[in-house]
Parts: C-alpha cells; structure tokens; sequence
C-alpha cells in the first residue's frame, strides 16, 4: 500500500479525498493538515510516497509549500488540487515540482485514476 498525506484546508475534501484512496485498496492515508506548516511537518515524519496539496492554505500557498519540500529532498508524487486553475498557476504549480494539477470540483475517480498515473 501507498502511504499518502492530504494537506487541505476544507475537512470536507480531505475526507474525500481519503475516502476515495482508502476504498482503492492501494492508497493508506497516514496523516491529514489543515495548514501548510503542518503538512510540511506530517510529510517529513511519515514520508509518504504520495501527497495531494491544496494550494490555498490558511498559512502558505502550496506551490511554496511544493518548493519547501523539494528542497528538502522529498521525492514523493505530489498533486496539486486546487480551485485555482489558470494556466499559468498550473504551470507555475509543475514547474516547481508537482507532479500533476487537479482542478476542483473533480470526482473520486479521476483522482484516483491521476494518481495511479503517476506511478506508471
């Protein structure tokens, strides 16, 4: 199994997003932030092989937090998923180092079906 964090403000989505990874059977969710600085944190300890990243946090924007975590050296597979979809944030998102950009509203299937993506 592939262990994921949900960095996301809403519990709304992060409890989506869980549910909707939890139910493939492939996808554990060791740990959800409702900040940035917290999922900086929770990303480090549990070094998950996946991670989805609002980019509108409380205290950081997810490109940022992108930025911070590839500088320290994570590898993980990292999914933007966001409200915000202009192009250009899309491509400032990737060229940072995520891996892919969502756009909300999304069903449970495409995300699960991007993520696995990532890994082919």
């Amino acid at each position: 199994m592939r262990k994921v964090v949900i960095v996301d403000d809403s519990l709304y989505m992060r409890t989506l997003i869980s549910t909707a990874l939890s139910a493939t059977g492939r996808y554990e969710v060791v740990a959800q932030a409702g900040t940035g600085s917290q999922g900086i944190e929770l990303v480090l300890e549990h070094e998950p092989e996946v991670i989805t990243m609002d980019n509108i946090l409380p205290d950081m924007i997810g490109i940022d937090i992108v930025k911070e975590l590839r500088a320290e050296g994570v590898s993980s597979k990292i999914i933007m998923v966001s409200a915000v979809g202009q192009d250009d944030v899309v491509e400032e998102g990737k060229s940072n180092g995520a891996d892919d950009y969502l756009v909300k509203p999304f069903t449970a299937e495409v995300l699960v079906e991007r993520i696995d993506k990532l890994f082919e």
